[in-house]
């Protein structure tokens, strides 16, 4: 081949112009290869994790690409893998459950990564989220923060993670029932308080009709639960009006890092030395399987099911009606545990006095076998290295028993969520909806109640309609008292029983039974069945500006959420329209480190607006300061508040003899109740007063404003920190004060102006309450002016022994100052004012062993709730010792394990009215990682 060159016009050499595009392709080749190189470096970055301490291979470990979504789990052999272009100087995060938070830069991605994790060895290598909305250090955290990893969940001794959390601080826990258990913190507890925020993976598991999250009734198994953290104490500024007394955060495990199939059963049995019943088995099963495929696409399902006998309600002995026969004998007896003896006669029977009708036991209304499944899936796809896309879906069905106003049988009670998510490395967009139906729930006072009215015989034997069974009962017992009924014995209140209760139907006959089905199946005041198929709508978003900032660290975000009612007309007036309530906020954060990272100061404010309510501002202003390593003091100023709930604002119930009527202003406008009634207590006063009082000077206007927010003020301090590297302290001291409670006021309307225009008392008004159908009896919502507070303390230790051993412990104090409050006005404290845990335990004793022990104890106290007529009860101190021993078979990837959550089976009641609870006694076998 001959090749010809091109003719130069340069007799010294090439011509000039071909030298210059030689020299101008190498510059953009030199320029481009710098500016693409960084992201072309690698294909793929491969390495290995080991132990620190023995050089053993770590499988399971998680790691990440910085800022990105980008990242892989290590294998059975400690190697992995990530694919896809690394760019040069990148960042690795090795994280895993057990070992200190690692982070490696890549100098070389085509030379393989060799990375060694030690041991976590304190509590101060933990990261929180949920303080701040953000990732940071557990020991620089703002506010008081608890935090329980998936290590510690596995090892705890109760029956599941959730009962377990009682181990935690500041935390109370009241058993309900066997398949419900609430959580609260700082007071004014109690069972469905609404009062502090549940999330689960971000999202809100509150039942839209209760208004109150049903414990972990349709949360999360075991086998799915990655880390629980804990805010105790008002945290509206970053979350809203449901965290007005903190917020639990479970967080459930990633399907990229948690892969493989995990089987776990259990077998338990309750009950022992139970004198209303035979020891009883308790079941409980879950699967797990997540798979990952190519580091872009994961999926993830859960499936569990419980079922046991429900712990029994027996406070057969409390007199919520203590006449002047007290005890057993007191005709009027209305005993916490037995329903339909609530009804007593409205004036005193002649020589006999007030006089209650016979009720039945609890475990004769309620349904006791109790269960609970969960099932959920979710779908996670990255769309980029930094962009992941989240579908998921939850569906539970359970039964359980709660202590509200009444006891009532939540059976077969569904609910399910939707939940849609967008994140990155600094931001996230979720949208999520929740669905309940309530099914066969009833009320089970009422049901005592309505199978009462379905027997009564009047003296010729017949039986009477249901509306004239209480009276026609009443009437029997005074004629049989006072020697009107042949052959009874008179003035024997046990005679007079006996006959009026003829025809009585007795527990498990096959008549009892029909009425029961009957009455549970029919809903509103003519039955005691409950409907609900609320709704819950719910989007929110945050940006963290901090890395376009610079100077400071700036978070933003906000979130809008819709409530849609349906009660069918049962609870709400809501048969015929709808009713919504809509409501939003969004917060701003700023942080800022100083003084060489020592000093850390936060900021923080968000503003609130419900569709019903003025807008509500809630600052929180924070400082930690570290003047030492493994040093920290801090302390911070938070406000929250309370939006009344959908039931506080909407409920619109005939009750009979009186209304229920909620306080927001649409719903009650154009009836005239707030604006113009008597307080029932004078009424009450006036009637007692006889027909020469002068009305007048007795009866008093109803001042009811309509129902707004709660508000609450709190002030903390706190030390997190490391003492000669094995004693680790954290304690903190709150102050906390309260006004706006949302209270109840009865109250009479009247058809005439109680008031005349110069404020003196009305004598049509007086006529109305005097004239049947021209007064009606209301009770309604509203806010009390008293104003009160409460302070505590809660200190936790935990010391690093040699040999893996760890001794904790931890105590809190809780007290309420009532001021000069009315108690009527402010709800019940009901807070035990000492609590203290303390453990020991070795997750590797020897060969594969691990147990752990610990021991709750609490003081007495008074507990107060609708329940029982504001009746305040005794709750005993008590303690608990829980244990149990686990042995590793690593050939089959499984640990059995062997425990007791009340070993001792000291029954203990946790909320007046509540379940005597015993020993609980279990043995597990949990397979991890098979299919991996």
């Amino acid at each position: 081949m001959i090749k010809i060159k091109p003719k130069s016009n340069n007799l010294l050499g090439p011509n000039l112009s071909e030298t210059k595009i030689i020299i101008m392709n190498r510059i953009i080749i030199i320029v481009l290869t710098a500016l693409v190189l960084p992201f072309l470096a690698a294909a793929q970055i491969r390495g290995t994790v080991t132990e620190a301490e023995t050089g053993k291979p770590i499988p399971g470990v998680s790691i990440n690409l910085k800022n990105t979504s980008k990242g892989t789990i290590s294998d059975s052999k400690g190697s992995f893998e990530i694919k896809g272009k690394i760019p040069a100087n990148a960042v690795l995060i090795f994280s895993a459950i057990g070992y200190a938070l690692k982070e490696v830069q890549i100098i070389n991605p085509s030379e393989a990564v060799s990375v060694a994790l030690s041991a976590k060895v304190t509590a101060m290598d933990e990261v929180v989220v949920s303080a701040s909305r953000v990732q940071e250090s557990i020991m620089q955290s703002p506010v008081t923060v608890e935090k329980l990893d998936s290590k510690a969940i596995q090892n705890t001794t109760s029956f599941n993670f959730y009962e377990g959390l009682q181990s935690m601080k500041s935390l109370d826990l009241v058993t309900s029932s066997l398949t419900f258990k609430a959580v609260n913190t700082r007071g004014f507890g109690g069972i469905g308080t609404g009062r502090l925020l549940q999330l689960v993976d971000g999202v809100d598991n509150q039942t839209p009709g209760l208004n109150f999250s049903v414990g972990n009734l349709f949360g999360s198994s075991d086998l799915d639960m990655e880390s629980v953290e804990l805010i105790p104490g008002a945290a509206s500024a970053l979350y809203g009006p449901v965290a007005f007394n903190g917020v639990l955060m479970l967080r459930t495990k990633n399907p990229y890092q948690f892969q493989g199939l995990s089987v776990q059963g259990k077998l338990g049995v309750n009950h022992l030395s139970d004198p209303n019943t035979s020891a009883a088995p308790v079941y409980d099963a879950s699967l797990r399987y997540a798979k990952a495929f190519n580091n872009r696409f994961a999926f993830k399902v859960n499936a569990s099911y419980l079922k046991g006998l429900d712990w029994y309600a027996t406070n057969f002995t409390s007199d919520l009606n203590p006449g002047a026969v007290s005890g057993p004998a007191n005709p009027a007896k209305n005993l916490v545990n037995i329903y339909g003896d609530e009804v007593v006669t409205q004036q005193p029977i002649p020589n006999a006095g007030f006089v209650s009708r016979t009720g039945y036991e609890e475990k004769d209304l309620s349904d006791y076998n109790v269960d609970n499944l969960k099932l959920n899936g979710a779908l996670h796809y990255r769309i980029t290295d930094n962009i992941e896309a989240i579908y998921q879906y939850n569906w539970g069905r359970g039964t359980a028993n709660y202590t509200g106003s009444s006891r009532f049988a939540i059976n077969n009670f569904t609910l399910q969520q939707h939940r849609l998510e967008l994140k990155g490395s600094n931001f996230f967009v979720r949208g999520y909806t929740t669905i309940e139906n309530s099914h066969d729930s009833y009320n089970s006072r009422t049901l005592g109640q309505k199978i009462n009215q379905t027997w009564v015989r009047d003296l010729n034997g017949n039986v009477v309609a249901p509306n004239k069974a209480d009276s026609t009962w009443f009437a029997r017992y005074a004629g049989a008292y006072n020697g009107a009924v042949q052959g009874v014995t008179a003035t024997s209140h046990s005679a007079a029983r006996t006959f009026a209760d003829q025809g009585r139907f007795l527990p498990g006959s096959a008549d009892f039974n029909r009425e029961k089905d009957k009455f549970k199946s029919i809903r509103g005041i003519t039955g005691a069945g409950i409907f609900s198929n609320s709704k819950l709508y719910h989007a929110e978003g945050q940006y963290d500006f901090s890395h376009l900032a610079k100077v400071v660290n700036l978070l933003v975000g906000g979130n809008f959420r819709m409530f849609d009612m349906n009660t069918e007309g049962t609870l709400f007036d809501d048969l015929n329209k709808e009713i919504t309530i809509k409501e939003g906020g969004a917060f701003v954060q700023v942080s800022k480190l100083l003084l060489q990272e020592k000093l850390k100061l936060t900021a923080s404010a968000r503003y609130d607006k419900n569709e019903n309510f003025d807008g509500s501002f809630t600052p929180r202003a924070s400082i930690v300061y570290s003047p030492v390593k493994n040093h920290n003091f801090r302390a911070s100023i938070q406000t929250g508040f309370r939006n009344p709930t959908p039931v506080d604002q909407f409920i619109k119930l005939n009750a009979g003899v009186i209304t229920i009527l909620g306080g927001a202003r649409k719903n009650s406008e154009g009836m005239n109740v707030y604006e113009n009634a008597f307080t029932a207590a004078s009424a009450g006063a006036l009637r007692a007063a006889g027909q020469g009082a002068d009305p007048t000077k007795i009866l008093k206007k109803a001042n009811t404003p309509y129902v707004k927010p709660e508000r609450i003020q709190s002030y903390e301090i706190g030390y997190k920190g490391l003492i000669a590297e094995k004693l680790f302290v954290d304690g903190n001291y709150y102050y906390s004060s309260y006004k706006d409670f949302i209270a109840n006021q009865v109250v009479f309307s009247t058809k005439n102006p109680v008031l005349n225009a110069d404020g003196t008392v009305n004598m049509a008004a007086v006529q109305d309450l005097r004239t049947p159908g021209n007064a009606r009896l209301y009770q309604v919502y509203t806010n009390a002016d008293d104003e009160v507070s409460s302070q505590g303390a809660s200190l936790g230790l935990t010391y690093y022994l040699p040999n893996n051993y760890l001794l904790s412990g931890n105590g809190s104090l809780n007290t309420f100052d009532l001021k000069n409050a009315n108690r009527n006005n402010v709800p019940a404290f009901n807070t035990p004012k000492y609590q203290t845990n303390l453990s020991i335990e070795n997750r590797s004793i020897y060969k594969n062993i691990g147990f752990n022990v610990n021991w709750r104890w609490q003081t007495a106290f008074d507990y107060i709730g609708t329940f029982t007529g504001l009746f305040p009860g005794r709750v005993p101190a008590y303690s608990q010792l829980g244990a149990q021993v686990s042995y590793k078979v690593p050939s089959i990837k499984s640990i059995v394990k062997v425990g007791a959550s009340n070993l001792t089976n000291k029954y203990n009641v946790q909320a007046f009215g509540s379940p005597a609870v015993g020993g609980l006694y279990y043995v597990s076998l949990t397979f991890d990682d098979l299919l991996k």
